[in-house]
């Protein structure tokens, strides 16, 4: 502390100043050029001051590093390291993490993987990416599906009070916290007493039930559809996140709704980022579209660094003033945010969009190996016979993951779905190699020739099948068992598959490797017909998450959340 003193009032050199730079004031909203002291791995000062070292950063803009206010690591599909070495590259500083989909395959063990594979990394024994880790709240999501793991209120309530975690992860079960379930009373009441953060997943909640759901200590919620939506859950109170992710973003509705007097209750999130996206951008790229959509950056900026640390309580961090830790990015202007340089405590940790640390290491425990087992399937098992009349279909809608329910009129017998705009949907229990197995029917997707199947199916994340190949289908269980998890695609002229050998959701391979796999089976399964607006794995995957309107599919059949439970495929005739 003296140190940092003696640098402030110039009676010591800095250990590094940052000059030449123009300086993003997240108080004031104002831009000044000049000079940035930083000692001990703080901030002293602005100034002239004189340090060992010396940084020109040419004029450029100097901002404090950016924090996700919600990201799900393993969405990547990346290690925690393949991830950091592109997140920190575009200037992240903190994420908050929520393990929920790892932690839903492998229990407690997953979280306690991500945690220990981030703090294996180092740039002269600073760690390049801070992570809050949210204890997933919902394990499983809900009890309409088979999950690798349970966390009860009791589990929960010891495993949150371990220092491993943040805070409570979000709360996706709303009908449990506004119908006052115990069990779910009994984990918010657990961060209540801990004085934990709990973040809100409540998607088209408002009016009373909105309130109840606040009641329960919920502080965010990132699921909001439109621009009154994000307006009513500012005006109660709540850190309103602005998603900016691969599967689904929320910033033009989110604009509408920023004033200039609520804007420091706005944060921004991922959720979900795919690696070639988080190549391209994290944060910063989120920043890039809020501005272009009409927000002005004195506003954008805040709400990536200043408002995330303080509805989080991550204590020194998002703003360039003396004190706080010297964790700042410089970009090249205010409208594109391209990163030039980033420093973690004072220590520049990657510079023109290359990490000056070693991400090639893979921490690799046995907890999150091997996690896939299922029971053999043929391709009778995915045969459809029907009384005739309508069928349940699910209804897909491009750039969104709400679906619809629609219905298609059928003959009596076996259905073929060849030739027609439906396909079959199926999800395999993977857990327990139960045999479990839920049969439904989606169209708007347009695959046609074959199947695709990924062990990544929200949030219980077992196995997900689509086709209109009953053959094909079995065959992409079976490569997917094969390899232990991943992604797999087959048709008439090819049978492709890549690995997830991480918990079947992330890889252990460099994030090159990684993109260019997956950007080859995106790009066969696009030539069987998917449709422009889906991602033909990614959307695949959240047809399996129950906590989004309207229908879905679990091992156990489908899903309609509106009516809260199970309904058939086939409509019972007296409809």
């Amino acid at each position: 502390m003296k140190h940092a003193i003696d640098c402030a009032m110039g009676r010591e050199k800095c250990d590094l100043v940052i000059k030449n730079v123009q300086i993003f004031n997240v108080f004031t909203g104002e831009v000044k050029r000049g000079a940035v002291g930083i000692a001990d791995g703080r901030i002293v000062g602005i100034g002239g001051y004189e340090g060992k070292e010396t940084y020109d950063g040419g004029g450029k803009f100097l901002l404090p590093s950016f924090l996700d206010a919600h990201i799900h690591v393993e969405s990547s599909l990346l290690s925690p390291e393949a991830f950091a070495s592109l997140a920190v590259a575009q200037g992240t500083g903190t994420i908050v993490a929520d393990p929920h989909e790892i932690v839903n395959v492998c229990g407690i063990a997953g979280a306690e993987y991500i945690a220990e594979a981030f703090s294996r990394l180092s740039v002269n024994g600073v760690d390049p990416l801070d992570v809050k880790l949210q204890l997933p709240s919902c394990v499983p999501a809900t009890s309409f599906e088979t999950s690798g793991a349970s966390l009860d209120g009791r589990e929960t309530e010891l495993e949150l009070g371990r220092e491993l975690f943040h805070g409570l992860g979000e709360m996706m079960n709303f009908p449990g916290v506004v119908g006052a379930d115990e069990d779910v009373l009994k984990k918010l009441q657990a961060a209540r007493d801990l004085h934990k953060i709990v973040d809100g997943h409540a998607p088209a909640l408002t009016g009373n039930a909105l309130n109840a759901y606040l009641c329960g200590g919920i502080a965010t919620d990132h699921e909001c559809l439109t621009a009154e939506d994000f307006f009513e859950k500012a005006e109660k109170g709540m850190y309103v996140q602005i998603r900016v992710g691969s599967s689904t973003n929320s910033v033009e509705e989110g604009v509408k709704a920023v004033t200039e007097m609520n804007f420091r209750r706005f944060v921004v999130c991922s959720d979900d980022k795919h690696a070639e996206d988080l190549k391209r951008g994290h944060i910063n790229g989120a920043l890039a579209r809020l501005v272009k959509a009409g927000l002005p950056a004195k506003f954008a900026i805040p709400m990536s660094t200043l408002n995330v640390a303080e509805c989080y309580h991550v204590e020194g961090v998002g703003a360039i003033a003396p004190n706080y830790f010297a964790d700042m990015v410089l970009v090249n202007d205010l409208t594109d945010f391209e990163v030039s340089a980033v420093w973690k405590r004072g220590v520049l940790v990657a510079e023109e969009g290359k990490v000056l640390f070693d991400g090639a290491k893979r921490y690799l425990p046995a907890a999150v190996l091997g996690t896939v087992h299922v029971k053999d399937v043929s391709p009778e098992d995915f045969r459809i016979v029907t009384k005739g009349g309508r069928l349940r279909v699910i209804g897909m809608t491009p750039q969104s993951l709400y679906t619809e329910e629609t219905f298609a009129e059928v003959p009596a017998g076996e259905l073929s779905v060849k030739g027609t705009e439906l396909l079959k949907l199926a999800v395999v229990e993977r857990h327990f190699a139960s045999g479990k197995m839920g049969l439904g029917l989606v169209k708007g997707y347009g695959l046609k020739g074959g199947a695709i199947g990924i062990t990544v199916a929200h949030d219980s994340h077992n196995l997900i099948v689509m086709g209109d190949d009953d053959g094909a289908m079995a065959r992409v269980v079976a490569l997917l068992k094969e390899v232990g998890g991943g992604m797999a695609l087959v048709s008439e002229e090819r049978e492709e598959v890549f690995p997830l050998d991480i918990a079947g959701l992330m890889s252990s391979a460099p994030a090159e490797e990684v993109i260019k796999g997956t950007a080859k089976l995106r790009a066969h399964a696009f030539a069987m017909g998917v449709k422009e607006g889906f991602d033909p794995f990614m959307s695949l995957a959240f047809l399996a998450l129950p906590v989004i309107p309207k229908l879905k599919l679990t091992d156990g059949g489908l899903i309609d959340l509106e009516k809260g439970g199970f309904v058939p495929l086939e409509e019972a005739e007296n409809h």
